[in-house]
């Protein structure tokens, strides 16, 4: 960490860059932004009345997005030069990379491609300067009105600040939310080629560009919330904007809320259409996707189907707490496949498809015991399936002695159908982060403070134990709600607000408050359905009691 009392010598006025090419010959990671008093700024940036700043590094989760980003820029540089009447539109990510559209063109050929990667590397080996110039808000939006970048120019149009940063590379210029490198000639570190009607970008992360993995299933979800899209006739945040200002977010409210509804009673009618052989339904998705939600909305669907589902909680197979695997740092690892009793488990599975009687364990937290024969006696019919709900849900080894074929698996995702405009994405991260801040304190009494803590951690979880199993699935569901982060707005405000300078999370509490600036706020919530997945969340769900526990 660098401060003002150990590097008095910085003027105001001296910019980040100058500052940088004195650390970086000794650095051997790339510095790609930095962070003046808690706040994520670029390079070109003057380091200005500082009490300390800290670099931000390519390695690190933040720098990987910094120089995407770049990259992405780049990207729009080289088909602006090569096709000046083409639009680049950023999707998704899927296959360890981005996926983009490029508009313009009857289909992208791979010499298409191959053209533009190209024109791309002939621009990192021109090592061109990326400038930043600010310009007062309303120039800004006509210049982006000017290009027919019209939801770019409303975006800009709508923030309060009466500047704008815009970026400029040779002929090509952009409003672009993220912090941006300073010169095309780090930015070798990619890899452009076709993927389906569109292009896949793959980018450097911790030191390697990834290896393409096809997901087809993961990619079925990114197309359908594309269409969704399409049908609400909201592509972008300003369109979302212009809901709330109407005051029609009650139609995209019920639209969204019904796209739900009809894709949940699909998934209930292709589980009845093979409920004779595959009778165990199981639910995987990542922290906050709503899993519990859909979970109980299936049922609803099920029983209208005929069928009248049982749910088993996995909380209660848990092994004795001494028999619980630590984490490295010697904490008890819930979340660890070996912290259930698996051979139990199979055993009361394979019983209850034979039509046999089971008594049930229940798992005490408080005294870390698994109590046996705890329960009535459960036994279900013939036809009638099991609903299981986990982080492991997908994993083959949780019910291992259940052949696949009997087997009815669903990914639970949150795949925001949203971009702010054509070249700046809105994360699912941060939206799933939303989600859970505010459910947190809601219902655990949790500040905003501790969720940003743990969530590395809850990451690293789901790399292991659930994004690997994804593509398993029979069925995908998205629970992302078009209009959700507008509802979101008002929770999250103050909790990411009462985070103090002083914590290592204030950054990243201060990139969500500036990214909710951008969204116009949906205030009434009775607009929302009480059997919503949104309300899990922000409350007032017909599946929860106040405490946030489902009612039985």
């Amino acid at each position: 960490m660098i401060t003002r009392e150990n590097h008095a010598s910085y003027p105001p006025d001296r910019l980040l860059t100058d500052i940088r090419d004195e650390f970086q010959p000794g650095e051997k990671r790339l510095i790609v932004a930095a962070v003046l008093d808690g706040l994520e700024t670029d390079l070109q940036t003057p380091v200005g009345t500082y009490d300390h700043f800290d670099w931000v590094y390519l390695d690190s989760v933040s720098g990987a997005r910094i120089y995407r980003q770049s990259v992405v820029f780049l990207l729009v540089t080289a088909v602006k030069e090569l096709y000046p009447e083409a639009e680049v539109i950023v999707r998704f990510t899927a296959n360890k990379g981005l996926y983009c559209d490029i508009n313009g063109f009857t289909a992208i050929t791979p010499s298409i491609v191959s053209k533009i990667g190209e024109r791309m590397k002939s621009i990192v080996a021109e090592d061109r300067p990326i400038i930043k110039r600010h310009l007062p808000r309303e120039e800004a939006v006509a210049l982006f009105k000017q290009s027919r970048q019209i939801a770019k120019a409303n975006l800009i149009a709508a923030i309060p600040q009466e500047t704008v940063s815009i970026y400029y590379c040779g002929i090509a210029y952009d409003y672009l939310y993220s912090a941006m490198l300073d010169t095309t000639g780090v930015l070798g570190e990619f890899i452009l080629e076709p993927c389906d009607a569109g292009v896949l970008l793959r980018t450097v992360e911790h030191g390697v560009i990834p290896v393409r993995i096809e997901q087809p299933k993961f990619h079925q979800i990114l197309t359908e919330s594309k269409r969704w899209a399409a049908i609400l006739h909201c592509d972008y945040l300003p369109d979302l904007n212009r809901y709330v200002r109407q005051g029609r977010s009650g139609e995209i409210v019920r639209v969204s809320e019904a796209l739900h509804e009809k894709k949940i009673a699909e998934i209930a009618d292709e589980i009845k259409k093979h409920i004779q052989e595959r009778r165990i339904v199981l639910i995987a998705g990542p922290s906050s996707s709503g899993k519990t939600s859909f979970a109980q909305r299936l049922k609803v669907q099920l029983r209208v189907n005929g069928l009248e589902p049982v749910s088993i909680s996995l909380d209660n197979y848990f092994v004795d707490r001494e028999r619980t695997p630590l984490t490295p740092d010697g904490k008890y690892n819930y979340e660890a496949l070996d912290a259930l009793d698996l051979p139990l488990f199979n055993r009361h599975l394979l019983e209850l498809l034979a039509g046999h009687e089971i008594l049930l364990p229940r798992y005490d937290f408080i005294t870390g015991k698994q109590e046996l024969n705890a329960s009535e006696p459960v036994s279900i019919d013939p036809v009638q399936p099991i609903i299981l709900e986990g982080i492991h849900a997908l994993n083959e080894t949780l019910t291992a002695a259940v052949p696949r074929g009997q087997k009815f698996k669903i990914y639970i995702s949150a795949l925001t159908q949203l971009n702010m405009d054509a070249h700046n994405r809105i994360h699912t991260t941060d939206a799933r982060l939303l989600r859970r801040l505010v459910r947190d304190f809601k219902y655990r009494g949790a500040k905003a403070l501790r969720t940003l803590r743990i969530w590395p951690i809850v990451r690293q979880g789901e790399e292991t134990n659930i994004f690997p199993f994804q593509e398993d699935a029979d069925a995908v569901f998205n629970s992302a709600l078009i209009y959700e982060l507008a509802a979101l707005k008002k929770h999250a405000i103050p909790l990411l607000a009462d985070v103090e300078a002083k914590e290592p999370e204030y950054t990243s509490a201060q990139e969500l408050l500036t990214f909710l600036t951008y969204f116009d706020s949906i205030d009434e919530e009775d607009i929302i359905p009480n059997n919503s997945i949104l309300r899990e969340f922000i409350g007032s769900s017909c599946f929860f009691d106040r405490a946030g526990d489902l009612k039985t």
